[in-house]
């Protein structure tokens, strides 16, 4: 009995030291199946009561006043019945617990207490759902999968970036073929840049062409331009391109329409004209105009072309990639028209409550407080949409601007000429000349 102790003090030991940490960092779903798990579930049936009764989540069945003799007396019933919840059953990240509401109860009080539970189970965090109807889904978060995003992997299709991790802990991935269109927004310094290079990065081996607008003279997106089948760096750069490309789009529709088909992906693999992924960086500078004439003329022919390319661009193999530090009505109809074409959505921490709405407000108000809430220390977190509608934290990758402009460099053989955009371009050199 003795020697069984000694083994089994030497082996905690051994695993508190060091397989534990070593676990933790390597493999840190088997570290939380393995030593995080149970002890959490037990904590979470042992505490469910209790919890429940101090954040008003249990009621009683009795009515809350009552006759004693002639004196009517009014006050809290005793004895409150707490909501019968699910065995808690496990995540890659944490566990999962349903809880069945009682008639008159909704998910609101529940997201409410959602910092008490994560205090009294001592998890990360625990979010707040509800699937339908009398129902609620706490998904508790044993620790954020979100500092180290790097270990996440996925397997990468067409048109499709593995971009970051979930706070969930799976891959967050950017799917063009399922989301066509995305807005990205964030302030100085939040990762949108990051991301955006996490992205060109990912689809730069891919047989795609890429276009980027820069108005910030190419200082962003410059690091790419090997990689880059056209780089714009002012406004009206920006015009002629996107013009070529929205006639390029009507040559696509021809070619479709003579085909029989409804997208270049039902065309002949010979057939098929290349995708174009558009990345614009800093949205407000092709809307925000000078006063004078040709700059508000420009800057409705950007509106204008962008608009047209969001509506009809998706069956063509043609999508947009816009970010931004400001989104918000204020740069013009346009941009709200735009916005109601872009459906993945991502947030990063912003200046102003404004942008925060407009990228997700149209679609979860609770998405857009918990974008307000990501902290100048959390750079590269950020709230994005899902292909099914729904919203998590995520965080990007680090991709560092040696590695960016490494990676466009090794894959500059791969990209694609687009004919219609250098002639709009040189057109447009050997006019200013």
């Amino acid at each position: 009995m003795t020697t069984f102790v000694l083994v089994a003090a030497l082996v905690v030991i051994v695993w508190s030291l060091f397989l534990g940490n070593l676990l933790r960092r390597k493999r840190p779903a088997w570290h939380w199946y393995l030593s995080g798990y149970l002890p959490t579930a037990w904590r979470v049936l042992s505490t469910w009561r209790k919890v429940a009764i101090l954040n008003d989540l249990a009621i009683s069945r009795r009515p809350p006043r009552g006759l004693i003799g002639d004196l009517l007396v009014k006050g809290e019933p005793l004895r409150p019945v707490a909501p019968r919840i699910s065995f808690p059953w496990p995540t890659r990240t944490g566990l999962t617990v349903a809880v069945r509401l009682h008639p008159g109860q909704v998910p609101q009080t529940f997201a409410g207490a959602a910092d008490a539970l994560a205090h009294a189970w001592k998890v990360h965090a625990v979010r707040v759902t509800s699937p339908h109807r009398g129902l609620v889904l706490l998904t508790a978060t044993g620790s954020d999968p979100l500092e180290r995003p790097g270990l996440v992997t996925a397997p990468v299709q067409l048109l499709s970036a593995l971009v970051g991790v979930l706070e969930n802990g799976t891959a967050w991935v950017m799917d063009l073929l399922m989301v066509p269109h995305w807005l990205i927004a964030g302030a100085t310094r939040s990762g949108k840049s990051t991301l955006l290079a996490r992205l060109i990065t990912q689809l730069a081996p891919q047989p795609v062409a890429l276009i980027g607008i820069d108005c910030k003279g190419g200082m962003e997106l410059g690091l790419f331009a090997d990689r880059l089948s056209a780089l714009t760096t002012c406004r009206r750069e920006a015009v002629a391109v996107l013009s070529a490309l929205v006639v390029d789009m009507h040559d696509r529709m021809r070619a479709c329409r003579t085909a029989g088909v409804r997208s270049i992906w039902e065309l002949p693999e010979k057939l098929r004209p290349v995708p174009v992924v558009v990345i614009v960086d800093e949205l407000a500078e092709l809307y925000l105009s000078d006063g004078t004439r040709e700059g508000k003329a420009e800057a409705e022919q950007c509106s204008t072309l962008l608009l047209r390319l969001a509506q009809l661009g998706a069956a063509l193999g043609m999508h947009l990639v816009v970010a931004g530090q400001r989104v918000g009505s204020d740069l013009g109809p346009g941009v709200t028209a735009l916005r109601a074409q872009l459906g993945g959505r991502i947030c990063h921490r912003v200046n102003d409550p404004g942008t925060a709405e407009m990228t997700l407000g149209d679609l979860n108000k609770d998405a857009v407080t918990v974008a307000q809430s990501i902290t100048s220390e959390e750079k590269g977190v950020a709230v994005c949409t899902g292909p099914e509608g729904g919203w998590s934290r995520a965080r990007s990758h680090l991709t560092t601007t040696k590695q960016a402009a490494a990676t466009a460099h090794q894959y500059a053989d791969l990209t694609p000429d687009m004919p219609a955009v250098d002639r709009a371009l040189n057109a447009l050199a050997g006019g200013e000349k």
